[in-house]
């Protein structure tokens, strides 16, 4: 028996290590495609249309998250209002919550599309120094 133990272990653990090795050889043999991979000599060029376009899905997803947020306190709040009596504190609690929720997410969103605004401003700064610099 106590020869069988540490015969076990050296025996795991070189299952370990081929396993690890196989595991190692099998999927680096995926990565031998580099059509994925960009030109080194290609320069990319964002345009302002780009730009301007994700700034706008992004103002987008910052509004509908906004919604949500908004749609679900209400939805809450419903719920309490259901569960309890007419005019309990709980209730009138829930309320106050929703509203202070609401107004939250409005002053979130609005602040999350100024950095979105300001960002793209940057960014679009940036690229017109450096076609500024490339240009002839």
């Amino acid at each position: 028996m106590t020869k069988l133990l540490p015969t076990l272990k050296r025996w795991s653990v070189a299952l370990i290590v081929c396993v690890a090795a196989i595991a190692a050889l099998w999927g680096g043999t995926f990565n031998d495609s580099t059509s994925a991979m960009a030109a080194p000599d290609t320069l990319v060029i964002a345009t302002t249309d780009t730009g301007d376009e994700i700034q706008r899905d992004n103002k987008n997803f910052v509004r509908d998250a906004a919604e949500k947020v908004k749609e679900t306190a209400n939805k809450n709040a419903n719920r309490v209002e259901r569960a309890t009596d007419d005019d309990s504190f709980i209730q009138r609690k829930a309320q106050r919550d929703a509203a202070r929720i609401e107004k939250r997410a409005n002053e979130d969103a609005a602040r999350t599309q100024k950095a979105i605004d300001d960002n793209v401003n940057a960014v679009e700064r940036t690229i017109d120094n450096i076609k500024d610099v490339f240009s002839p």
